[in-house]
C-alpha cells in the first residue's frame, strides 16, 4: 500500500462553519483571514472532494485540519474540531483523517471516543502546543490518552505570529513554521520520550530539519542524539537534497511521504527510496501491541 501522510481537504461543512465566523480564522467567500499571514486566496478546486479523489496516486491519503489556521488554540475551537471530524469521517477513500484537538481547553475523553473510529489514523497537534517541555506537560492528557490507544501524534506547524511590517507571503512557511518544528523537536528530544515512552511520532517537514543539528546540540552541552526506531520524519515541501541529508543522520526507515497538498505536490515514487512511501509509513500507523493497522 502506497502512503501520503499528508494532505489538507476542507470538507464543506468545514468551509461553511468558517464563513460563519466573524473572529478569525474566517472565509469571506474564498478568500482566508489569519492573524499572522495576508489574506490567502484559496483556490475552490483545491478542495472539490471529488476533483481531489481522481488526482490522486497513493492508496491511502491522510487529511487533517490545518493548523495554522490556529483553531486547536481558539477558546471556541473545540465546536469546529467536532465539525472537522464529523465530516472528514464522511470522506470517500482513500481518504482517512488526522483527529485533532483543542489545546486552549484539553479533552481527552472526546478524543478517546474519536480515536476509536477505524478511518482515524491517530491525533495532529499544532508545533505550537509542543515548543517546550512544560508544553508538553500542559498537553501530557491528551498524549496519554493516544498513547493509549496505539496510534501515532503528527506534529504540523501552528498559527504564525502577527508581525509588524510588509512581509512576502512564502515567509511563514520558511521562518515561523521551520522554528515550531525545530522547537517541538527538541522539547520532544529533551523530555517527550521519557515521558511517552511507547507513543510513535512524525514530524511534518522534516521536523525543520532538527536533527541535523545534532552535532551542535552536543557542542553546547546537550543529550545525545541517537536515531529513535518510533520518530518519523514527513516529507513535505522538502526533495533530494534535504531528504538525503536527513536520511543521512537519522536513518532511511524513519522518512516518510507526506505532500501537503493542496500546497505541494507528492514526490515521484520512482526517485525516492520505496519504503518512504509504503514500509515505512506502515510502521508510523502500525500498532505493535494489536498486530493490526489502524489505517
Amino acid at each position: 500500500m502506497r502512503f501520503d501522510c499528508h494532505q489538507h481537504l476542507w470538507p464543506p461543512a468545514l468551509v461553511t462553519a468558517l464563513r460563519e465566523r466573524d473572529a478569525m480564522p474566517y472565509l469571506r467567500d474564498w478568500t482566508l483571514y489569519l492573524a499572522g499571514e495576508s489574506p490567502y486566496r484559496v483556490d475552490p478546486a483545491a478542495h472539490d472532494v471529488e476533483r481531489r479523489r481522481a488526482a490522486e496516486h497513493a492508496d491511502r491519503v491522510l487529511v487533517s485540519l490545518s493548523s495554522p489556521l490556529g483553531i486547536e488554540h481558539a477558546p471556541d475551537g473545540a465546536e469546529l474540531i467536532d465539525i472537522w471530524h464529523a465530516s472528514a469521517l464522511g470522506l470517500p477513500d482513500p481518504f482517512h483523517l488526522w483527529a485533532a484537538a483543542s489545546v486552549a481547553e484539553p479533552d481527552p475523553a472526546a478524543l478517546a471516543r474519536v480515536l476509536r473510529e477505524d478511518r482515524v489514523a491517530g491525533l495532529q497537534l499544532p508545533a505550537t502546543a509542543l515548543g517546550s517541555p512544560d508544553a508538553l506537560g500542559h498537553v501530557a492528557p491528551l498524549l496519554e490518552v493516544l498513547e493509549r490507544s496505539g496510534k501515532p501524534l503528527l506534529v504540523h506547524p501552528g498559527p504564525a505570529p502577527a508581525e509588524a511590517g510588509e512581509l512576502p507571503g512564502w515567509w511563514p512557511a520558511l521562518v515561523p513554521y521551520v522554528a515550531q518544528m525545530h522547537r517541538s523537536w527538541m522539547a520532544w528530544h529533551v523530555a517527550g520520550r521519557a515521558r511517552h515512552p511507547a507513543l510513535r511520532i512524525a514530524f511534518v517537514a522534516l521536523a525543520g530539519l532538527a536533527p541535523l543539528h545534532h552535532e551542535r546540540l552536543a557542542a553546547r552541552g546537550g543529550p545525545a542524539f541517537t536515531p529513535d526506531p518510533d520518530v518519523f520524519y514527513e516529507t513535505s515541501s522538502y526533495h533530494s537534497d534535504a531528504i538525503a541529508a536527513l536520511a543521512r543522520v537519522v536513518g532511511p526507515a524513519a522518512v516518510v511521504h507526506g505532500s501537503d497538498r493542496p500546497y505541494a505536490e507528492p514526490l515521484d515514487p520512482l526517485a525516492f527510496h520505496g519504503g518512504y512511501f509504503t514500509a515505512n509509513p506502515s510502521r508510523l500507523l502500525q500498532d505493535p501491541s494489536s498486530g493490526t493497522n489502524h489505517t
